[in-house]
């Protein structure tokens, strides 16, 4: 089977993936942006930053990535930061439907073969793929006496995916520097051309022969188009205090606007008898149009010589939206600096990070024959992605780096991630009582960094 027959892209999984994946910052405007030590020393030759880091879900999708990231400062302070990503996504995709007592059969999105859910498990398309090749540029430097600049840009290349962005930031130093105010923006539009087309919202998945006479005609008649867009405008304000000699802390507020196709044209939902039996699957159907705001706190703390000569690195962050989503973020670190190895002082790093997420005011983990023929197929979105549901997610890490001889630094990182979704209030019919319609997702993280000059 070739490449476009066996791929499933889903884009919103893997900006899911990304979040877990790389906590290096992919964009200017990251609302999870982290507060970093400046250098004493100004390089005159060029710096490296690499990284290969391994995810794998239970049952469902692995990546690898490997991320390469060059910096350069000149004899005026401007500073050229070029970033390399790469990354494969293989494995299995939840689809939406809703799991049932017996097995299940789905049409792919290609409409060119078909694959069965065995009874009790979570329905899952397992022929999900796609290779990422995104590149990031990056711009500053001082514009006057205690103003920064910054502009970027941003490529990044799927099979069915463009994505192309700029961004830019001014930042004002005050109070010797202590305080930083900043502001920033950014720009992306995508194009996305997914395999099979753009699905008709509540339109039923055909299933059946795909051999017969008449099957691509009917598969077509549950399409809208090849392909569509999506622009996404940011805007953040932001500011850094430096407390004392150890304590710093950093505020941000960021506003995004999401205009375009914002739907997921691989994710059906179910639509079952009262019962809860399967009746039909028909593809989801979201706004076109997403607000969300975020506040963030982060502050380092820096105990000398109490509590092993650690730094303390805590975050939160809140986030909401006009999808009725909204979440709480809490991330910690703790920075161990170890005896000397290698020649080199070592550390260790612990990692614990809490989210809790509510459900988009559209989300349905399944609907019914009578909602849906009732119904208005424009004006009633509907969603079973889990992604927003309501959920709870813990990620437990550690990590463990050290400097060579040659100033030269290595890290390895270990992580845990599992997620748990929550039902948000939905009656369960009395066929899904003894199935789980809420699975836990688990994962592992590996990641290897080696910075060299």
């Amino acid at each position: 089977m070739s490449y476009s027959d066996t791929k499933q892209h889903n884009q919103h999984k893997k900006t899911n993936l990304k979040t877990a994946l790389s906590m290096a910052a992919g964009a200017l405007l990251g609302t999870g942006a982290i507060v970093h030590e400046a250098k004493a020393e100004i390089l005159t030759d060029w710096q490296f930053d690499s990284a290969f880091l391994y995810y794998s879900e239970a049952d469902r999708v692995t990546a690898a990535e490997i991320i390469v990231s060059a910096n350069k400062t000149f004899a005026n302070d401007e500073v050229l930061n070029v970033k390399l990503t790469i990354d494969s996504l293989t494995g299995a995709s939840a689809n939406g439907a809703v799991v049932q007592a017996q097995a299940q059969t789905f049409t792919r999105p290609s409409g060119e073969g078909q694959y069965v859910s065995q009874a009790g498990d979570t329905p899952l398309d397992d022929t999900f793929k796609d290779t990422r090749v995104q590149l990031n540029a990056q711009w500053t430097q001082p514009v006057a006496e205690h103003y920064t600049a910054s502009i970027g840009g941003h490529l990044s290349k799927e099979f069915d995916y463009l994505s192309l962005g700029l961004n830019g930031n001014l930042a004002l130093d005050f109070y010797n520097k202590n305080s930083t105010i900043s502001l920033g923006f950014s720009h992306f539009q995508d194009r996305f051309t997914p395999i099979g087309g753009i699905p008709k919202p509540y339109a039923s998945m055909l299933i059946g022969d795909s051999n017969s006479p008449s099957w691509h005609e009917d598969f077509a008649a549950t399409r809208i188009a090849s392909g569509d867009n999506k622009i996404t405008s940011d805007v953040l304000v932001g500011f850094t205090q430096v407390i004392n000699r150890r304590m710093i802390t950093q505020f941000n507020y960021s506003y995004s606007m999401v205009r375009g196709y914002l739907t997921d044209p691989f994710k059906i939902v179910s639509v079952l008898n009262q019962a809860g039996t399967a009746q039909d699957y028909i593809y989801e159907h979201r706004p076109d149009e997403r607000k969300k705001q975020s506040v963030f706190a982060q502050t380092k703390y820096h105990f000398d010589q109490g509590l092993l000569n650690s730094v303390l690195d805590f975050s939160y962050r809140y986030m909401w939206d006009d999808w009725q989503i909204n979440s709480h973020t809490l991330d910690s670190t703790l920075h161990i600096p170890l005896a000397s190895r290698f020649g080199k002082a070592s550390y260790l790093q612990p990692h614990i990070r809490y989210y809790q997420q509510s459900a988009a005011g559209f989300y349905r983990p399944y609907t019914f024959v009578e909602q849906v023929s009732n119904g208005s197929s424009e004006e009633n979105f509907i969603s079973a992605d889990y992604r927003i549901g309501a959920m709870t997610a813990v990620t437990l890490g550690l990590k463990y780096g050290f400097s060579l001889n040659n100033g030269n630094d290595f890290s390895v990182r270990l992580e845990y991630y599992r997620q748990m979704p929550n039902n948000a209030g939905f009656d369960q019919p009395s066929e899904l009582a003894n199935l789980t319609v809420y699975p836990v997702v688990q994962a592992v993280i590996f990641q290897l960094s080696y910075s060299f000059l």
